[in-house]
C-alpha cells in the first residue's frame, strides 16, 4: 500500500509494509514537518509583485511555517498565492518587505497586510472558489493593556477622541474635565483651570504709563492701561496695533493729582473726547478705527 498525505500540511502517512528499512527517514521529516507547523517562523523573501507560498507533500517547505515574515525588496504590492487551494491554513504575518502584501488562495476574498502591520490569518481551502479571512479585522478584545496601563475606554469614546461628530448637550460645570495636549501628552483639566487661564489671558494689564508716548497692542488681546500723572500731564496716543475686532482698550488715570490726561486716536475714530478733562476712556476697535467712551470720575 502506497504511502498518503495529510490534507493539509502533507505530512506522509506510510503505508501498511512499505520503506522497510528507510522509515525512519521519513518520520523524522515528519517530525521535521510537525515542528515548524507548530512553532515554526519562516523569513519569507519577496521580490517583484507575485509569491507562491508553497506546501509540498512530504517536503519542508515555506507554506507549513505557523509565522510568516516578510521581507525582501518587492517592487510593489506583492500578490502572494497560497499553494494548494485546497489546504486549510492559519498564518501570523508579520510585514516588513516595505511594501503592501496581499494573501490569495482562490477567487474568493483576500486579505492585504500593509506594510508594517502584523495580522492573523487563515485561509479555507475551499478551492477554486477559496477565500483568505483576516482574524484581526474585527477582533473583539474585552480586556486590553498598553504597555501594563488597562485600556477602560469604550469603542464610543475613542470614536469621539478620533473626531467623531456625536455632540451632546451636557452643562458644563466644576469638576469637568477637558482633554488637552501639554506639550506631546495628553492630560485631562478640570474646567476651572481652563478659566483661570483663560480669565488671565483675556487681557493684558501692563505696568502703569507715567509720560507722553504711544500704547500700541503688541498681540490681539485687550488691553487695561494705567496711567500716573503723577510727574506731569500725559498725551496717550491709541494705536490699533495687534487689536482683533471687538477687542478693546481702557484706560485708567489712577492718580489724584492734578496734571491732566489727554487721550489721541487714530483718525475716523468715533466718541466724544474729553479733551485734557478725561479720566476713564473705553476704547473699542471696530475693524477700521475706534469707537470710544471717555468720562471723568466723580
Amino acid at each position: 500500500m502506497a504511502s498518503s498525505y495529510t490534507a493539509n500540511n502533507g505530512i506522509e502517512k506510510i503505508g501498511s509494509g512499505e520503506q522497510a528499512g528507510t522509515w525512519g527517514n521519513t518520520t523524522n521529516t515528519n517530525f521535521d514537518i510537525i515542528d515548524r507547523i507548530l512553532n515554526g517562523v519562516g523569513a519569507i523573501t519577496l521580490s517583484g509583485t507575485t509569491h507562491t507560498l508553497t506546501t509540498t507533500d512530504g517536503t519542508l517547505s515555506d507554506g507549513m511555517f505557523s509565522v510568516l515574515v516578510l521581507g525582501g525588496s518587492p517592487s510593489g504590492t506583492n500578490t502572494i498565492t497560497v499553494s494548494p487551494n485546497d489546504q486549510d491554513k492559519v498564518y501570523i504575518v508579520q510585514n516588513g518587505s516595505g511594501q503592501d502584501a496581499t494573501f490569495t488562495q482562490g477567487s474568493g476574498a483576500n486579505v492585504t497586510v500593509p506594510n508594517g502591520s502584523k495580522k492573523i490569518i487563515y485561509c479555507d481551502g475551499a478551492g477554486s472558489g477559496a477565500a483568505v479571512v483576516d482574524v484581526t479585522d474585527a477582533l473583539d478584545i474585552a480586556s486590553l493593556r498598553l504597555g501594563g496601563t488597562a485600556i477602560t475606554a469604550t469603542g464610543a469614546e475613542l470614536n469621539l477622541m478620533d473626531g467623531g461628530t456625536s455632540r451632546g448637550t451636557d452643562a458644563v460645570s466644576d469638576g469637568d474635565g477637558i482633554v488637552t495636549n501639554d506639550g506631546g501628552a495628553m492630560k485631562q483639566t478640570n474646567v476651572q483651570t481652563f478659566s483661570t487661564y483663560f480669565n488671565a489671558n483675556a487681557f493684558s494689564a501692563p505696568s502703569a504709563i507715567t509720560s507722553t508716548g504711544t500704547l500700541t497692542p503688541g498681540s490681539a488681546k485687550s488691553i487695561y492701561q494705567r496711567v500716573d500723572c503723577t510727574s506731569g500731564a500725559i498725551t496717550l496716543t491709541l494705536a490699533v496695533g495687534s487689536l482683533s475686532v471687538g477687542q478693546y482698550i481702557v484706560v485708567d488715570k489712577i492718580d489724584t493729582s492734578s496734571n491732566t490726561l489727554t487721550l489721541a486716536y487714530p483718525s475716523n475714530s468715533q466718541g466724544l473726547s474729553l479733551g485734557s478733562s478725561v479720566e476713564f476712556a473705553s476704547a473699542f476697535y471696530n475693524g477700521t478705527h475706534f469707537s470710544f467712551i471717555e468720562t471723568v470720575k466723580s
